[in-house]
């Protein structure tokens, strides 16, 4: 499939990505398509690329891990092997949800989940233990989460 997306694409992605457990036969109600071009075109997103995969959302609690957290990291050196050292560390730790690279005054931006602020602390310490290549950490601890992957999670009367 080109990335041309025509407007049933678009409607079932926005549809899956508020609930991915959708049917073909609920997609195609939603759409107003039938079910087989439902599943043809969910097929073709998928090997497209489109659709990464479905998940499960969990709350912090049922995940085990109640503490979040959003750690900055600026890089004290960008050589092939620091950056290396930095991706096996986040790929190696559970505790690190999300890794973003970006723009700005620092380098990569982290979304932890933790059981506890020990754990977090923790965390920290590792991060700030790679040798050679991270330079400085911010951490902000969570308070509440409203909106994640475009879901509203906690909703203001």
């Amino acid at each position: 499939m080109s990335t041309s997306l025509d407007d049933n694409d678009r409607k079932m992605l926005d549809l899956l990505r508020q609930n991915g457990r959708l049917s073909n036969q609920e997609l195609a109600d939603l759409i107003g398509l039938s079910a087989s071009q439902c599943s043809r075109k969910r097929i073709a997103l998928e090997q497209a690329g489109l659709i990464l995969g479905y998940h499960a959302q969990l709350s912090p609690e049922g995940d085990g891990a109640p503490v979040m957290g959003v750690v900055e990291v600026r890089m004290l050196s960008h050589t092939p092997e620091a950056v290396e050292l930095f991706y096996d560390f986040v790929r190696k730790a559970d505790a690190i949800r999300d890794v973003l690279k970006l723009t700005g005054e620092y380098d990569y931006l982290l979304k932890v989940a933790v059981p506890d602020l020990a754990a977090l602390s923790q965390l920290i310490n590792a991060l700030s233990a790679l040798r050679n290549c991270v330079s400085h950490l911010r951490t902000s601890v969570v308070l509440e989460r409203i909106k994640e992957s475009g879901v509203v999670i906690t909703s203001r009367a």
